[in-house]
Parts: C-alpha cells; sequence; structure tokens
C-alpha cells in the first residue's frame, strides 16, 4: 500500500524489450534454415525444423514470452552484459506474437505432413519475414495485430 493513496499499486510486471528482439534473431536464423533447407530438396529436414520452431512457438504462446527458452537464454547471457533497459513492455503483445507463429508455423507443418510440401518453405517464410522485422527493425507484427484487436474490442484487457 502506499501512504498517498491507500491502496496497493497496480503496476503491472513487464519484460526487457530487448529479449523478443534477441528472441526474434535466433528465429529467423532458423526460419531460413528452414527454408535454404527446403530449397535445397531436403524437406523432411525443413519439415523438422519447423516442427520445432513451431513446438518453441507453442511453448512461448502458451508458458509467455518470459518463460521461452531463447527469453531465459538472453535473461542468462545477454541482459547481464547490458544496463538496465529504460522501459519495460508489457508481455501480452509479444506473447500474442508467438501464438501467431504458431498459427503460420502449425500450418506449414500440418500441409506438410499431409503431403503439400511447397507449404513448409511458404509458412517459413512468412514467418521468417516477421521475425526479422521484429530483429532488424523493432517492429512486431504479431503485437501490432494484438493491438489492433484490442481496439476493436475483439481481445478484451483488464
Amino acid at each position: 500500500m502506499t501512504p498517498e493513496s491507500g491502496a496497493a499499486p497496480t503496476q503491472r510486471a513487464g519484460i526487457d524489450p530487448r529479449g523478443p528482439r534477441f528472441s526474434a534473431a535466433i528465429t529467423s536464423v532458423l526460419l531460413l534454415a528452414v527454408v535454404v533447407l527446403a530449397v535445397g530438396g531436403l524437406g523432411v529436414a525443413a519439415l523438422v525444423l519447423l516442427a520445432l520452431l513451431a513446438a518453441l512457438f507453442a511453448w512461448g504462446a502458451i508458458a509467455g514470452v518470459a518463460r521461452h527458452p531463447f527469453g531465459l537464454l538472453c535473461r542468462a547471457l545477454v541482459r547481464p552484459r547490458l544496463a538496465p533497459p529504460a522501459e519495460l513492455e508489457d508481455p501480452r503483445p509479444p506473447t500474442f506474437a508467438q501464438l501467431v507463429g504458431l498459427v503460420v508455423t502449425g500450418i506449414g507443418v500440418v500441409l506438410g505432413l499431409v503431403g503439400i510440401g511447397v507449404a513448409v518453405p511458404i509458412a517459413a517464410a512468412a514467418a521468417f519475414f516477421a521475425a526479422f522485422l521484429n530483429a532488424a527493425f523493432g517492429y512486431c507484427l504479431g503485437c501490432q495485430l494484438y493491438l489492433l484487436l484490442v481496439r476493436a474490442r475483439v481481445i478484451r484487457t483488464a
């Protein structure tokens, strides 16, 4: 409780905004590898790697970006070497972006499993585009979609 208001502060826990960018950098490299493998004739390896990435997106969407393996890696290895962030970011938009990544890569995996092999590099390329935008420019397409859906009142916030 704060003495001025008599109420408990309602500060929401945030995440370091550099964490999702770090994760997006690793993800974009792996998605580019999927595209190269698929175009290079190694469709099974591409499908397996895309399925692994879909599982990682599911992990981020369910557990949240703070508990994602790449986020934990960033927190353990990168963040201690950097100055504290100027401000923290709401984890809900990047978590929603993980769900969008899961949908895109999941569709590629399912279509690849039913024999539509061209879906694997297409899904990987689409996800790569979004991950690269986040890693290189800090522009998160999934986060922007989240904000659009909040404004349209499709997603309700507390």
